[in-house]
This record gives structure tokens, C-alpha cells and sequence, in this order.
């Protein structure tokens, strides 16, 4: 499914035997060669794009522990505030993410 133009949230599929979490720390490692520390699960999202093939996001809190950002499959990477979140073109699938992070954006810094 080309989502060419949206934004989106790094991460991908969960490989047989993974968790969500260690998933999300192997792509990050593949797509930005920096390593995370998961620190709170949110809300999942589900979506589906065609008919029939339903997806689910399952985000994360995270921050970076080691390694500079280093883009291997991604064009941009960009750190947005709170005011800034919905000034880009977001994939259906990870707005409602965006949209709790905008409401939830005090509680979710202060972690």
C-alpha cells in the first residue's frame, strides 16, 4: 500500500516470536541505527486500507538510549511539539495517534 507523501510513525511488523516492544527496537535499529528504550505502550490504532486487510499500529513512548538518527529507509525524520503535530500530512492509520498525543501531550513529556 504506497503511502507515498504521508508521514508516518517509524516501526513494522511484529516477526514471529517478537513481542511489540522488541519489534519496535529491532526497526528502529534497521531504519534509524539508534537504539531505543521503550517506556509506555498507548493506544492502538486499526485501520484498514483496502478491503478485507485490516492493520493495527501499536505505538510506543520511547526514547533514544545510543546512536545518532541516520536515515536508511525514510526520506525525513522531524521531532514535532505538541502545536506542531497536525501541520503534516499523516497516514489515516496514525492519526488517531497523533490526535492522542496532542491531547495526552502534557501527561505523555512528563513521563
Amino acid at each position: 500500500m504506497p503511502l507515498a507523501g504521508f508521514w508516518e510513525f517509524p516501526g513494522g511488523k511484529v516477526e514471529k516470536g517478537e513481542s511489540p516492544p522488541e519489534s519496535l527496537v529491532r526497526e528502529i535499529q534497521e531504519e534509524l541505527q539508534v537504539t531505543i528504550q521503550i517506556k509506555k505502550e498507548l493506544p492502538h490504532s486499526k485501520h484498514s486500507y483496502t478491503e478485507g486487510k485490516l492493520i493495527q499500529l501499536i505505538p510506543f513512548l520511547a526514547e533514544i538510549s545510543a546512536g545518532e538518527v541516520h536515515l536508511v529507509e525514510h526520506e525525513e525524520v522531524r521531532w514535532l511539539g505538541a502545536k506542531e503535530l497536525f501541520q503534516l500530512n499523516w497516514a489515516a492509520a496514525d492519526v488517531p495517534i497523533v490526535q492522542f498525543l496532542h491531547d495526552n501531550w502534557s501527561e505523555l513529556v512528563a513521563f
